[in-house]
């Protein structure tokens, strides 16, 4: 399955290889050139297919737990300054993605989206400490009665050119469900309070609409 943020390119990258590989085929004359060739061509659109798929994930729904929203590394746990939106200390879980990953963000938590909004920025690479502020982003807020509010933002990278963010202010959304894309890598911050067990380690693999990343004590 496909996510439909890359139906178009799909259909591009697809029509792009039959020509390329007809045209290919019929000028090309030399055997080993023609085969590289062919074979360069079927592996970039491999990557193409990968980087936009979108597999099925099983969310248990919990009202107590925040899940991961994207696939990827986690590289950042510590005790921040949130200065956006709360205005306050809370907890910082970042996960990265790299082109291989899983591209697909998921809403962390069921609830009533409180806050969502678009913020034009740099392209720094997405492990720079400024990507959260200085970088293309948007920042996301669902409020839940059981953990309260919290704060998810889509942070292009050097690679990311489109952030796509399906969360509108006053929807009603549940934990698990698509919530939008960012296309070629990137990562995403969530932040969460203070009083919440954080359920994963630095350097974990978090799969996106399954991991708990924290849960209410």
């Amino acid at each position: 399955m496909f996510h439909k943020e890359g139906h178009t390119i799909i259909l591009s990258s697809l029509a792009i290889s039959a020509i390329s590989i007809f045209l290919i085929d019929k000028y090309i004359y030399f055997p080993w050139s023609n085969k590289m060739m062919i074979i360069t061509v079927l592996i970039l659109l491999g990557i193409v297919l990968q980087f936009f798929r979108n597999p099925k994930r099983h969310t248990v729904l919990n009202e107590n737990q925040i899940i991961a929203p994207v696939d990827g590394k986690v590289v950042v746990i510590e005790e921040v300054v949130e200065n956006e939106y709360f205005n306050d200390k809370r907890r910082q879980i970042s996960i990265f993605m790299s082109p291989l990953n899983v591209h697909v963000t998921r809403y962390p938590i069921s609830g009533k989206v409180k806050f969502s909004k678009y913020h034009p920025g740099k392209y720094l690479v997405a492990w720079h400490p400024k990507a959260s502020t200085d970088n293309e982003r948007t920042t996301i807020v669902v409020e839940n009665n059981s953990v309260g509010e919290i704060l998810y933002r889509q942070i292009a990278g050097a690679l990311a050119r489109r952030i796509v963010n399906y969360a509108k202010v006053a929807n009603q959304v549940t934990q698990g469900e698509d919530a939008g894309f960012i296309k070629f890598g990137s990562r995403v911050d969530v932040f969460v309070p203070l009083d919440m067990k954080i359920n994963v380690t630095l350097d974990q693999v978090a799969r996106g609409g399954e991991t708990v990343i924290a849960e209410k004590v």
